[in-house]
């Protein structure tokens, strides 16, 4: 569904990505790790036609992505919702732009609402609710418009770990329901192993995939305890080692400037 072919991205003369290859099936979770600095979030941009490569192709069903679109939906790490808006009025804001007409964006945007676990909140405005709800109003706006893909930018990094983790998990349910497909950016690899069926390691900058792992956990939800089985503490390992190297020579390469 997604291509990309050796993707470069320069900033004048920075080089953030180098020749990246990356294939992303139809209704695939791929989630994306790397040092910091290496490119994840210039991927995302690209894949959002926020920006455009240097050279390369990004290809979505085998045509260039030559700018945003409504088949794709974006939810960044800050929740980016309107202040003076109500959780039922920020789902309703890209309906709006689309010529819903009222009534029906209004049923959607509670459908989605309900989706994310917020009935009964649609009326609590920006600052009334947590950060997780926040998020999560974040999300169901994303998927109210019904793109085929959502591209996320380390959503739940500035969540307190049990908020995270409960995120997490209302995320796979929302993947698994909705059949999206999903390509996700992390610093986390217990968040990566923990979502992604499938993982891309980055090298350090310039970034380039090292490697890709094939997470099977099977049915996570049939796992009481999944993160301290020994299936993930292997996967965990995996992409740890292709880590820690990339890591290291980002610091030498900070050191030496």
């Amino acid at each position: 569904m997604i291509g990309l072919r050796a993707v470069t991205k320069d900033f004048g003369d920075f080089t953030a990505l180098a020749g990246v290859d990356l294939d992303v099936a139809a209704g695939e979770f791929v989630v994306i790790v790397g040092p910091s600095g290496c490119g994840k979030s210039t991927l995302l941009d690209l894949l959002a036609g926020l920006t455009a490569p240097t050279s390369g192709q990004l290809l979505l069903h085998g045509k260039p992505i030559n700018g945003p679109g409504l088949d794709r939906g974006i939810v960044f790490q800050q929740y980016a919702l309107l202040p003076w808006r109500t959780a039922l009025g920020n789902v309703e804001f890209g309906l709006e732009a689309t010529g819903v007409p009222r009534r029906e964006r209004t049923e959607r945007a509670r459908e989605f609402l309900d989706l994310v676990g917020l009935t009964g909140f649609e009326q609590r405005h920006p600052h009334e609710l947590s950060g997780g709800m926040r998020q999560r109003v974040a999300i169901a706006r994303s998927l109210a418009y019904d793109p085929e893909v959502l591209l996320m930018d380390e959503p739940f990094a500035a969540l307190d770990a049990q908020t995270r983790e409960s995120l997490q998990d209302e995320l796979l349910r929302i993947w698994e329901r909705t059949g999206k497909t999903i390509v996700f950016i992390t610093h986390g690899i217990d968040e990566a192993v923990y979502l992604g069926q499938k993982v891309a390691v980055l090298t350090s900058r310039p970034g380039r995939v090292k490697r890709t792992v094939q997470i099977d956990l099977g049915n996570r939800a049939e796992v009481r305890d999944l993160r301290s089985s020994e299936k993930f503490a292997h996967y965990r390992h995996e992409i740890w080692e292709l880590l820690h190297d990339e890591v290291a020579r980002a610091q030498r390469l900070e050191v030496a400037r």
